[in-house]
């Protein structure tokens, strides 16, 4: 009787413990698994003409032409979408980590950035915390946010040279 009370009180515990250990670690591989909608906010756009495309990519090698990234997240949305208060460009499903955004105002829905004199920008653009744009564009690590487990909403303006 005693072995059996023993069992019981030796199962109890265990049976006590394990919950707590297996919903941390539950917790853990949610929060690893889980995703989560990335909304963008568009500001500052010239026109209703054309498309904006958008690009988000991890692959800070590749940064900003992540259509060079398999697992990048890309959309295109046409600008005449746009209100006062912005155009909404949004990702839904992403994962956790580190993201940077790459966004286009092609006017001419041409698919490509037109230049002037092959070096100026001729259309809108734009990036993640509205990283700045000096001989080029800029690095990953400017335009780099961390993107969590809960809905994330950002604002970019964007910025044209000519």
């Amino acid at each position: 009787m005693r072995l059996a009370a023993g069992l019981a009180v030796l199962g109890a515990a265990t049976l006590g413990a394990q919950p707590v250990a297996t919903a941390a670690a539950a917790k853990e591989a949610a929060s690893a698994n889980s995703s989560a909608a990335v909304i963008i906010t568009v500001s500052n756009l010239r026109s209703a003409k054309g498309v904006v495309i958008a690009c988000m990519t991890t692959k800070e090698t590749i940064f900003p032409k992540c259509r060079e990234d398999p697992s990048a997240h890309r959309t295109v949305v046409k600008a005449n979408g746009g209100s006062a208060k912005g155009l909404t460009i949004r990702f839904d499903d992403v994962k956790p980590g580190d993201y940077a955004i790459a966004l286009l105002h092609d006017e001419n829905n041409d698919g490509k950035a037109n230049r002037a004199m092959g070096m100026m920008p001729r259309e809108g653009f734009g990036f993640s915390r509205d990283a700045k744009v000096r001989m080029g564009p800029p690095k990953f690590r400017d335009a780099v946010f961390t993107h969590g487990a809960a809905d994330q909403a950002l604002t970019i303006s964007m910025r044209y040279f000519l």
